[in-house]
């Protein structure tokens, strides 16, 4: 085994670890949602909406791992709810996008901002020098695991 490499035994531990934070975000997550018109899908694709810009149906229900029947039932109920629009494209009319209308983005914001106050309770204890070791290390996690 190399100097520097890492046992199964910390693999494990963080695996579990990464696992359970995943359970409690979630839990906590839908909770807040409780507050809110939007479901946990919802908030997903009004997420990517967001973060991408205007996204075809087939695009988002790539993105979020769902057929394209659920994504057109999803869509329904936020077009319904204000939250969104389909927009034909101006260069091929056969193509339809959907778009985040301002009530959507209100929606992200609120519930983002909830999100971000429950972390910030979860925290409160700690000083900011450790806060961003943990953003750093999460950083590095992530970059590592994205591709």
């Amino acid at each position: 085994m190399k100097e520097h490499s890492i046992t199964p035994e910390t693999v494990n531990e963080i695996e579990r670890l990464l696992r359970e934070i995943s359970v409690i975000v979630k839990r906590h997550g839908r909770e807040i949602l409780h507050n809110f018109p939007i479901t946990p899908p919802q908030l997903n694709a009004l997420l990517w909406l967001n973060e991408e810009g205007d996204l075809t149906i087939g695009d988002l229900s790539q993105k979020m791992y769902l057929a394209c029947s659920t994504m057109t039932d999803l869509i329904d109920r936020m077009e319904k709810n204000k939250l969104v629009a389909r927009i034909r494209d101006d260069k091929d009319r056969r193509v339809v996008r959907i778009r985040l209308l301002e009530y959507g983005k209100e929606v992200i914001n609120e519930v983002l901002a909830a999100r971000r106050a429950y972390l910030a309770q979860v925290l409160e204890n700690e000083t900011n020098e450790s806060a961003t070791i943990m953003r750093d290390y999460l950083q590095v996690l992530f970059d590592k695991m994205k591709d």
